[in-house]
């Protein structure tokens, strides 16, 4: 498969615009189309973009191979992978506390999945707020997935993969609805979240994020994180940095440094 058509399968199966993506390149669109039928050859900074954006090694990205329909979600040490039979499962995504994530993002649907603001777009920002806030508050990760910077603010390029396999696993359902008139994808949880796996100090964390920003819809809440230091201080298409929650204005910053102080 050539280079660009598996940037166009990529880019479709992400569901993201050509418009999107060539704003997180820092192209216009037509050019951006040029790579996409092959008339323009993408630079290596633009293929480590690439690679940030779809969350597929550069190696993966440049091979012959057609992009596969699924992966193998890189469990934590006791977990046991459900889909060992299936040699197609195979998911390379980088070593992440993907439990945590799979429990944080049950809670989350199972608390304000079904209000009517909270779709897709909603949902990364909330675990956005959750990895960075408590990464500010704490010192340490919670889920600790990776973000990219695009014009629609952070986004866990680990979601997709991980909600695929959860969809097969029967641990949600992807649906479609409808938001002020706008198509929304939304998601159904088929079981509880597993509290053992998360600490006390964990749920109380998200309850205080799911209160302070679970009320906002995707623009407002994208607007808000383009506010946030770790999405400023990015370059597009390039990972958030954990590090830079410590140089946060007051606006969004969760911590009280003063009381650190004393």
């Amino acid at each position: 498969m050539i280079l660009s058509e598996k940037i166009k399968a990529l880019r479709q199966r992400m569901e993201l615009s050509q418009g999107q993506v060539a704003e997180t390149l820092g192209l216009s669109r037509p050019t951006y189309v040029q790579i996409e039928k092959g008339e323009r050859e993408p630079a290596l900074s633009e293929i480590k973009k690439l690679s940030a954006i779809f969350g597929v090694p550069q190696k993966d990205l440049l091979s012959a191979q057609e992009p596969q329909d699924s992966y193998d979600v890189v469990l934590e040490k006791g977990d046991k992978p459900k889909h060992e039979s299936k040699p197609n499962m195979r998911i390379s995504v980088p070593q992440k506390r993907i439990a945590i994530f799979k429990e944080v993002l049950l809670y989350l649907l199972e608390k304000v999945g079904a209000k009517p603001n909270v779709g897709e777009t909603v949902l990364y920002k909330l675990l956005y707020f959750i990895d960075f806030n408590f990464y500010e508050k704490y010192e340490e990760q919670l889920i600790g997935a990776t973000y990219i910077k695009n014009h629609y603010g952070p986004t866990p390029i680990e979601f997709k993969k991980i909600v695929d396999q959860m969809i097969l696993d029967g641990e949600i359902e992807s649906v479609r609805s409808s938001y002020f008139q706008r198509a929304q994808k939304k998601y159904l949880p088929h079981r509880q979240p597993d509290l053992n796996k998360l600490t006390g100090q964990a749920v109380k964390h998200i309850d205080e994020v799911i209160a302070r920003y679970s009320d906002m819809n995707a623009t407002d809440l994208s607007n808000y994180s383009h506010e946030d230091v770790p999405w400023i201080s990015a370059e597009n298409g390039q990972a958030l940095d954990y590090e830079a929650v410590f140089y946060r204005t007051a606006k969004t910053s969760v911590r009280s440094y003063d009381e650190d102080n004393v």
